[in-house]
C-alpha cells in the first residue's frame, strides 16, 4: 500500500488544496482530495491488465465549481430532494435554497463539495486511508446545527474502496449525504453505459411525481422497466415509455432496500468489453440510480467530452424528502446522535 500527496490548486478563499492517491499492491488507485471531499479518480486494472480510470471528472480544481453534474462530490448536508424546498423540524420551519424547479437538490447552491476539509492519511498493511473533517456552521445550506462531519476513504488490498460517514450535530437536525461519483467502467472518457450489465437486488422502487419528488407510494418493478433483479443491460428497456422512465427521462429513481443498518450488497455493474466488475454495498435503505440524463457535452478530463448516458451513479442514502414524509424512515437526527454510515464499491475482474 502507498500513499502519494500532491497539489490541486488554490480554493476561491485561498487555501490550498491536495490530491490525496491511494494506491493498493494490485494496482488499483483511488485519488481524493481535501477540497470537496472529492473523489476526483478510480483507476483500476482491466481483464487485459490495463488500468482505466472509471471515474467521471475534472483535471483542474476550478472546474469543480462551474458545474452542476457533482462529478465525484460529496453530498451533505442532505442528498437528492426535498419537496418545496422547505423541512419542519421540531415545529420550526426552515427554508432552503429553491434550485431545482420549486425544490431543493443535493442542498442547495453553497454545496459541501465546494468546501475544504482537515485531512490525515492513515496506512496500514492491507488499506490505506485518507480521514476528512469539517464542521458545517448552523444554518449553512439553511439547516439548524453545528455539524461535525467526518468522511473517510478507504483502499484495501481487496480492491475495495469504502466511503465511512460520522456525523453529529449540536441540534436535531437533517442528515442524508452520499457521494455522487459518476461510474463507466470502460473508462470515464469511453461512451455510454447503456451496454454494461447492471443487477439491482430490490423489488420495489419509490414512485415520483413530475417534480421528481416521491409520492410515498413504493411501486413493485415486476413485469416493468424498472426490474434489475435479473441482470440487464443498462440501455434494454431505457427508452421504454413506462410513465416512471418518462418523468425521469431515463433512470433516476430509488430503490427500496430494508432499514436493518447492516451492510449488503445492492447492486452489481459489469462491463464485458473491460472486465471490470463493480458491487455496491450498503447499511442504507435506498439507492439512487442515475444513469448521467443531464450530462451534456461537459468537458471533462483528459479532454474528454462527457454526453448523455456516459456514466452511471449509485447514490446510496437515505429516500429522497424522507426529512418530510411520514411513510419514509427519516433522515431528521436528534441532538448529538452520530449518524454513522458504510458505503463499499468493491471490483474484480473477470476474463
Amino acid at each position: 500500500m502507498k500513499t502519494t500527496v500532491s497539489d490541486f490548486g488554490m480554493t476561491k478563499e485561498n487555501v490550498k488544496a491536495k490530491r490525496y492517491k491511494l494506491e493498493n499492491d494490485n494496482g488499483m488507485s483511488v485519488e481524493v482530495s481535501d477540497f470537496g471531499a472529492l473523489v476526483l479518480s478510480i483507476c483500476v486494472p482491466d481483464k487485459f491488465g490495463n488500468k482505466r480510470d472509471v471515474a467521471l471528472g475534472f483535471e483542474k480544481l476550478d472546474d469543480y465549481y462551474n458545474t452542476e453534474t457533482a462529478f465525484g462530490a460529496y453530498v451533505g448536508r442532505n442528498a437528492n430532494r426535498i419537496a418545496n424546498a422547505k423541512v419542519v423540524i421540531d415545529g420550526v420551519e426552515y427554508l432552503l435554497d429553491n434550485n431545482d424547479n420549486g425544490n431543493n437538490l443535493h442542498s442547495g447552491n453553497n454545496r459541501s463539495h465546494i468546501q475544504s476539509y482537515d485531512a490525515i492519511l492513515v496506512n496500514r498493511k492491507e488499506s490505506c486511508t485518507v480521514k476528512l473533517f469539517r464542521e458545517s456552521p448552523s444554518m449553512e445550506q439553511g439547516f439548524p446545527g453545528n455539524l461535525l462531519q467526518k468522511i473517510q476513504y478507504t483502499l484495501t488490498n481487496d480492491n475495495q474502496f469504502i466511503i465511512d460517514y460520522e456525523i453529529t450535530s449540536d441540534e436535531t437536525t437533517v442528515i442524508n449525504p452520499t457521494n455522487h461519483t459518476y461510474f463507466n467502467l470502460n473508462g470515464h472518457n469511453s461512451g455510454d453505459v447503456l451496454r454494461h450489465k447492471l443487477q439491482v437486488y430490490s423489488d420495489k422502487v419509490l414512485e415520483i411525481n413530475s417534480s421528481m419528488i416521491p409520492t410515498g407510494k413504493y411501486v413493485d418493478v415486476e413485469n416493468t422497466p424498472m426490474d434489475f433483479r435479473k441482470k440487464k443491460e443498462i440501455g434494454r428497456d431505457i427508452e421504454n415509455g413506462y410513465y416512471l422512465l418518462k418523468l425521469a427521462g431515463g433512470y433516476d429513481h430509488n430503490y427500496v432496500f430494508p432499514n436493518d443498518g447492516k451492510l449488503k450488497k445492492l447492486a452489481r455493474a459489469y462491463s464485458y468489453e473491460s472486465g471490470i466488475a463493480m458491487g455496491i454495498y450498503s447499511d442504507l435503505c435506498g439507492l439512487q440510480l442515475y444513469t448521467g440524463n443531464f450530462l451534456d457535452n461537459q468537458k471533462g478530463k483528459e479532454d474528454a467530452i462527457y454526453k448523455k448516458r456516459n456514466g452511471v451513479c449509485f447514490e446510496t442514502q437515505y429516500f429522497p424528502n424522507a426529512c418530510n414524509e411520514p411513510k419514509f424512515p427519516s433522515s431528521i437526527f436528534k441532538k448529538n446522535k452520530q449518524y454513522k454510515s458504510r458505503t463499499m464499491y468493491e471490483f474484480t475482474v473477470e476474463k
